[in-house]
């Protein structure tokens, strides 16, 4: 069984940070559980309020290490989540890459920010693709979607770097 819980580093823009990020597995698969704090701003809170989406992206990627070649690769994975309101319904709806088919509606800003920001037990490989006893990294990193805003809205809002966020990367050591 693996287990990792990480802390928080400092990270760029509104230094929003990866936390809570636990690598585990179940019987079968390895597992990747994280969340991304202070990725909102009031002025994203706003113009999501406003109806402006918003998606951010998820990296995940697995190498085993090897000491004598460069590391392989074995999984590079990216993730949307993309947040958009409905002023009719005064909903928020989440659609997740990770669960095709699967959309998160909620009333509460709170539960909309808190589900938008977390990956909550992510398949990362199947576990018959780890080799016993050998060392592997997991690196991860979020950021705010470049295109989130429609290409006209790049120029009309003044504020747009305010929206700007982009975690560092995260890697987690770990042996199998």
């Amino acid at each position: 069984m693996v287990i990792f819980f990480g802390g928080g580093q400092s990270a760029f823009a509104q230094n929003a940070t990866i936390d809570e990020l636990i690598v585990t597995n179940s019987s079968t698969d390895l597992l990747l559980f994280l969340t991304v704090n202070n990725a909102f701003t009031k002025q994203m809170e706003e113009g999501i309020k406003n109806g402006i989406p918003v998606t951010f992206s998820f990296y995940v990627n697995l190498e085993r290490k090897r000491s004598t070649w460069v590391n392989q690769e074995l999984v590079s994975l990216k993730f949307d989540h993309t947040l958009t309101y409905d002023t009719l319904k005064e909903e928020y709806s989440i659609v997740r890459s990770e669960l095709p088919g699967q959309t998160f509606r909620t009333k509460s800003l709170f539960e909309a920010k808190k589900n938008m920001a977390q990956l909550n037990g992510l398949t990362i490989v199947p576990l018959k693709s780890l080799m016993p006893e050998a060392g592997y990294l997991l690196k991860v990193k979020a950021r705010l979607a470049e295109k989130t805003l429609p290409l006209y809205f790049h120029h009309v809002i003044p504020f747009l770097s305010l929206w700007d966020f982009e975690t560092a990367w995260y890697t987690v050591e770990f042996r199998y």
